[in-house]
């Protein structure tokens, strides 16, 4: 195993950064392929990439761990995980069960302007899949179905969200790359529509199977 593969053209963080900051940058490197499957994380390394101290890098592992990103292996370096298909597919059925909820909690209550917010996310989301920025396209899809989750304001589905999501997130780069991408900016648009119409019951279905596709048809099934 070579030494870890520190990005040099990326700004440190704040020392007085909290811990979630050291988190998002860990687990954002090992979904975007930064760190990629097997590559050892060094807390001390990461700790001189993001300019904080050892302690918020430790917790951070430590939570990737939970999330089923990482292995901690005792008395050893962790290391990134391989793309577990079992891990992901039922990370991505807990996934999709959650965003189900949210969207039949949140239609209800949606106003207007939360419709126009998804709209302008899925656009968003298309120019980026026309252009190849499967990082943009992420965010878009991100920020798109967060307005539903926020809309829910259910505590313990946003808990399980942050979790299990990034490991779906992993798998969906995967999927984002390829051609079926343009399949996602049709979903979301029947999804609002289906949001606009008041259709609670249809528009939570499709957001599960939106999910649902998403992972299962990258092949790991």
């Amino acid at each position: 195993m070579g030494a870890m593969p520190i990005p040099t053209d990326s700004p440190a963080l704040d020392r007085g950064l909290l811990r979630d900051d050291v988190y998002r940058r860990l687990r954002d490197a090992i979904i975007d392929g930064t760190f990629g499957p097997g590559e050892q994380l060094r807390d001390l390394e990461v700790a001189e990439w993001l300019g904080v101290s050892r302690t918020p890098v430790r917790e951070a592992l430590l939570r990737l761990a939970q999330a089923g990103l990482v292995i901690a292996q005792p008395g050893r370096s962790t290391i990134v995980a391989p793309l577990d298909q079992r891990a992901c597919r039922e990370a991505r059925d807990v996934v999709a069960a959650m965003h189900e909820l949210a969207v039949h909690e949140a239609v209800p209550s949606m106003t207007t302007a939360d419709v126009d917010e998804m709209r302008a996310a899925n656009e968003r989301f298309e120019r980026a899949i026309e252009r190849g920025d499967v990082d943009a396209a992420l965010r878009a899809d991100d920020e798109l179905h967060a307005v539903p989750v926020t809309i829910a304001a259910n505590r313990a589905l946003s808990a399980v969200l942050d979790q299990f999501s990034p490991l779906v997130r992993r798998a969906e780069r995967l999927r984002f790359a390829s051609s079926h991408a343009r399949e996602s900016v049709v979903r979301h648009a029947e999804l609002i529509r289906l949001c606009a119409a008041g259709d609670a019951a249809k528009a939570s279905a499709l957001a599960f199977d939106t999910f649902y596709g998403l992972s299962s048809e990258g092949g790991d099934d």
